[in-house]
């Protein structure tokens, strides 16, 4: 016996799937107020009725239970950079609406109320995950660019931090969207201008290093950061296993993951790698090593422990505010990849020591390397002298 067709109508802005089930007229919400979206949901609930399967209709999950399950699954699968990160973006496209979003508590164990009400404002409002539509992702992202300046690459983060939320929750968590849509995945992303590279001459280096020389575990770090391309936290979470002078020759660096003082740390990218140790830097280092205080760090705080990533960026920018600086760990960073652009080493051996993907140095490098291109377009160097 065939199964009944289902139809569909609009009451209000929202438009409801209408069907028979056990002799009974039943009218169901398909929370979308497209057309499309709801003609697509009827012809897969048909479609799954006639073949005898579950329906196809929406589930209903509690944003904030959905929003749980997802940051659970961060906490296991993120590093835990990336996991804080997220929830900062989770926290305000929703607000505090589960444990895990709310503010924590003041070092005075007071809580944290003051939660900024503009964000009150902008968050997306929702009771489940599944009612949660493109227009809102979109009028949340466009209000917070609006209202706050964000530029391009910010609201694009947000978008694929939703992205990633409705994806998980729609393969694992056992959400239905509506239409099998996800809302963030079909919002466009913003157009993002061609990244600004700023990275020390080396005139500059000189100058950065000279500044720093009465502060000698700043200088050294500064002198790692700019001569190894280290990002900020892997130098802070180095040990003293990790610089390894015996090794080709100068020495080596490896940027590998660590339980230290019961306490995890891996890299950015999940990624070990080994970065030798140049002649530069091994002169600074050597000088470097004697005065070093006992412990496992190998660059050690004032306090003897491994430096906050905030305090020692606060320490790094008061020196260099007096000395009328504006440098940060990203420009050294960046320096480093720049000068061995501009030197002529290939994208591919550049990625492989800062630990990034090829794809991102031919974003923020290839540019540098024109003129080291130049003889690469000949075919022959006396192919002028023969015939076509």
């Amino acid at each position: 016996m065939a199964v009944p067709r289902s139809s569909i109508k609009k009451r209000g802005k929202v438009f409801y799937l209408h069907f028979s089930e056990n002799r009974a007229r039943r009218r169901v919400s398909l929370h979308t107020d497209s057309p499309g979206v709801a003609k697509e949901q009827q012809r897969q609930f048909d479609s799954a009725r006639a073949r005898g399967e579950q329906s196809m209709l929406p589930t209903k999950t509690p944003l904030a239970q959905a929003v749980a399950s997802y940051a659970a699954h961060m906490k296991a699968a993120r590093t835990v950079h990336g996991y804080t990160a997220d929830l900062s973006y989770l926290r305000n496209a929703f607000g505090p609406i589960c444990d895990v979003l709310r503010p924590k508590r003041r070092r005075n164990g007071t809580p944290q109320e003051n939660v900024d009400m503009r964000r009150r404002e902008s968050t997306i409002q929702a009771v489940y995950l599944e009612h949660i539509t493109v227009a809102q992702v979109s009028s949340f992202v466009r209000d917070r660019v609006q209202r706050y300046g964000l530029q391009a690459k910010t609201a694009n983060r947000y978008r694929e931090v939703l992205r990633r939320l409705f994806s998980w929750s729609m393969e694992e968590g056992g959400v239905r969207m509506p239409g099998n849509i996800n809302p963030a995945g079909k919002m466009k992303r913003y157009k993002e201008r061609a990244p600004e590279i700023r990275f020390l001459t080396l005139k500059q280096i000189g100058q950065q290093l000279k500044a720093l020389q009465d502060h000698p575990v700043i200088h050294a770090m500064a002198a790692t950061y700019i001569y190894a391309g280290l990002r900020r936290e892997e130098a802070l979470w180095l040990t003293r296993d990790d610089v390894d002078f015996a090794v080709g020759g100068r020495g080596v660096i490896r940027v590998r993951a660590k339980t230290v003082e019961g306490h995890s740390w891996e890299p950015k990218t999940k990624v070990n790698r080994i970065v030798p140790i140049s002649r530069a830097l091994r002169t600074i280092l050597d000088a470097y090593v004697g005065p070093v205080a006992s412990g496992p760090w190998f660059f050690p705080s004032p306090r003897g422990k491994r430096w906050n990533s905030d305090n020692f960026s606060r320490a790094l920018a008061e020196l260099n505010r007096a000395a009328d600086l504006p440098w940060t760990c990203l420009t050294y960073r960046h320096t480093f990849g720049s000068q061995l652009a501009m030197k002529g080493e290939s994208l591919y051996k550049i990625s492989t020591l800062l630990g990034n993907s090829p794809e991102i140095c031919r974003k923020h490098y290839a540019a540098l390397m024109p003129e080291s291109l130049t003889q690469s377009v000949e075919f022959d160097d006396d192919c002028s002298d023969r015939e076509s």
